[in-house]
């Protein structure tokens, strides 16, 4: 009689692991994310010492070289992703919170949802770099602060029309209707009834959110309508050191990618979150 097999029979043999397909996208940005929050506890070097020559060459203590004033690139790119990512995460949320409540409460009324597409038609005409200017020069202390409240502003009532068209059929349905005949208030029809069926909606424009929040303060950085010399930001980093690119390109290349990647990856991860199917709204 033959001795049994050392694996074992094939109900015992252990499968090796796999990662999922959709994991890996997801985590896209989770080490930028690291990067900027953890950063400034890694810099090797003050951000406003001069470490190097002008745009000296990465070595000596500098790892990806210097800037326009000899500043440690790497280390002012670890400084920099904090605020930017805080106030993109603000933005975001924000926006976000403010698209899916009066989003709902515009599905549910029309009397405010015409006055909430109005408003919003208003405000959506305003190109975006004059919104910011005129946050910027009328909140002129207010930099970074003045930036993200112009972006909350401009942002939400996108994010309050993409709400409303997806809260209409739930809006009509009839566990709405039959609520509505029982005497519950618009706030718990909104609140309660119809906003839970729209997490897909919600995620979807929280992923959306965040990257535009990305890119329109990445764009006030560079027109230096936020933070302003010396701090150390990723678009002002792209501002300051563009004329030497040739002379030392990571001052330029690695702030241009941790941007990217964090836009980037953040958007995959928000599609690959979504969930596969549709729920369908019923009553509980």
């Amino acid at each position: 009689m033959s001795a049994p097999s050392a694996s074992g029979p094939p109900a015992a043999r252990r499968r090796p692991y796999r990662v999922p397909a959709g994991l890996l996208p997801a985590l896209g940005p989770v080490p930028v994310l690291l990067l900027a929050a953890a950063g400034p506890l890694l810099a090797p070097h003050p951000v406003d010492r001069p470490v190097t020559a002008p745009y000296g060459p990465p070595g000596g203590g500098a790892l990806l070289g210097g800037d326009q004033l000899g500043r440690d690139v790497w280390s002012r790119l670890l400084h920099g992703g904090g605020p930017l990512v805080a106030g993109s995460l603000t933005v975001a949320v924000t926006v976000t919170v403010l698209g899916a409540v009066l989003g709902c409460f515009a599905a549910l009324d029309p009397r405010l949802g015409r006055l909430v597409e109005r408003g919003a038609d208003l405000v959506m005409l305003v190109p975006p770099v004059l919104g910011f200017m005129l946050f910027a020069l009328a909140w002129p202390g207010g930099r970074r602060l003045a930036v993200v409240a112009a972006a909350v502003v401009l942002g939400t009532p996108y994010a309050v029309r993409v709400v409303a068209a997806a809260a209409a059929p739930p809006a009509a349905s009839g566990f709405v209707e039959a609520a509505r005949a029982g005497g519950e208030r618009l706030w718990y029809l909104a609140l309660r009834e119809v906003l839970p069926t729209l997490r897909s909606t919600v995620l979807a424009l929280f992923g959306l959110r965040f990257v535009a929040a990305v890119y329109v303060l990445s764009m006030a950085g560079f027109l230096q309508l936020g933070p302003q010399p010396p701090t150390p930001d990723w678009a002002l980093m792209i501002r300051e050191n563009a004329p030497g690119i040739l002379l030392n390109p990571w001052a330029v290349v690695a702030p241009a990618l941790a941007i990217a990647v964090l836009a980037v990856g953040t958007n995959l991860a928000a599609d690959r979150l979504l969930p596969t199917g549709r729920r369908t709204a019923a009553p509980r």
